[in-house]
Formats: structure tokens, sequence, C-alpha cells
């Protein structure tokens, strides 16, 4: 089976054109280095000639509110449309759970607004809605760096192996159309402010991690649901502490 991934050389997506590539399918990563821009549509008819699936697990190279909808919409459009006329049989995106419980995030928004594309659109699809990744929380710690402190909400999350969600992600591809949402979530939750702390630790990084439900996340103010999938999820393999001895 032909199966294009766009973002299939950044960190889900190469590990998911192994994957594929594994079992037997045709896996051909789709990116600008590839000759592929979804926002241009440049590159489109031509990567998507002969495709059974198209996976998106792109992402917006700018994180600022106008940005990161305009990417998300954009290429969305460009894509499904691309899809339509080449006759893909399933589209599958990589999204991220609890993302309507947090509008006040302008990159939440711009994910529910994605979502909104592809259910509309006609093209039968799934999608794979992921907590956050254990390889994001140097990003994490990055972001909500005040001087010499870390400030976090103590708020649980749930967050799972990069891994994980490609193994995943190769299972939802492979398998029928869901015309649905599918979540995925780490085999643990933990405290936001505990595992960044015990993660800058294990690196001996010297910021002082400050637990502040105040500071939100990424804008958004949460608590313990807001960023933790809801009943019966499927669950990723690598708890923190296999994933850090890796």
């Amino acid at each position: 089976m032909r199966i294009v991934v766009i973002g299939g050389t950044g960190l889900i997506g190469g590990k998911l054109v192994e994957k594929l590539t594994a079992r037997g399918h045709e896996a051909v990563p789709a990116a600008p280095s590839t000759g592929v821009d979804t926002l241009t549509g440049e590159g489109l008819a031509e990567v998507l000639k002969g495709a059974q699936v198209v996976v998106d697990v792109s992402n917006s190279p700018s994180f600022e509110d106008t940005a990161v909808l305009e990417f998300f919409t954009t290429s969305t459009r460009n894509l499904l449309a691309a899809e339509a006329g080449a006759g893909v049989g399933h589209h599958v995106a990589l999204s991220v759970v609890g993302a309507e419980r947090l509008p006040d995030s302008g990159y939440m928004r711009a994910k529910v607004a994605q979502e909104a594309l592809i259910k509309d659109s006609g093209v039968p699809y799934s999608i794979l809605r992921a907590t956050q990744f254990f390889e994001f929380l140097d990003g994490i710690a990055a972001t909500s760096t005040d001087g010499s402190a870390v400030r976090l909400s103590g708020s649980l999350f749930q967050p799972v192996a990069a891994e994980d969600v490609a193994a995943t992600l190769t299972d939802v591809v492979l398998a029928a159309p869901a015309n649905g949402t599918v979540e995925l979530g780490g085999p643990e939750s933990h405290g936001l402010a505990d595992l960044v702390r015990e993660h800058l630790g294990r690196k001996g990084d010297p910021r002082e991690v400050v637990a502040d439900d105040a500071a939100g996340y990424f804008g958004a103010v949460i608590d313990d649901q807001s960023l933790r999938p809801g009943e019966n999820p499927r669950l990723g393999d690598l708890t923190y502490d296999k994933w850090a001895a890796r």
C-alpha cells in the first residue's frame, strides 16, 4: 500500500515511515525538504498519485496565534482537496488530547479547527489524539522559565513516548477509517511540575521548578482533566523511567 506521510521527516513522521516500511508498505515522507509544501500546494498532486492513505503529522513552524491557525487551516484545506482529486481513501491526522478544553490556547484552537475541516471534508478519516510527548519536556520547561525558576501548573497530565505515538499511528493507518477519534496517553499520570522537576534533575539542570497553578500551560489554565484522555484510551508501553533510561 502506498502511504504518504506529511511531515514524514520529523520526530513522529520519521518513526512512522520506518514502521510502515518494516511492514512492507511504500511509505513516502513528504515535507518541504522533499519538494512538498502543503501551505502552497506545491508537489501535492505528484506525491499523492496512487496513494491509498495520507497521514498528516506536520506541525506549524510558529506557535503564534494567527500563524498557527493559518498553518493548520490552509495546509489541511490544500491537503484534503488534493486527496479528493487523487481518490485517497483514508486521511489520518495527529492531534492533541484535550484540545477543545483549552480555548485560551491559540495552538489548541488551531488543532480544533483542523479537526473540524477533516470531519467536514467527506474524505474517510481517523484522528489520533495524543497527550504530550516525553520529548517535549525540555521545551515545556524552556517556555515556562522565569529567571532561574520554571513555573508550571501542578495539575496531572499523562505524557507518552514518541515511539508509542508512532506505533499507535501505524495501527490506525493500517486499519479501516474510524471516521472518528482515537485517544492515546502514556501508561502513568504525573504532576506536570513534578515530572519536569524530575526530568531537569536527571540532567543536572539547576533551575528550580515551582508548582504554580496560575502559571497555566501555553496560555491556558489547566486542571487534572485538561491534558488527560477520557474513558478507555489506548495506552503507550513506555513509562517515563523506561523512556529516560534509553
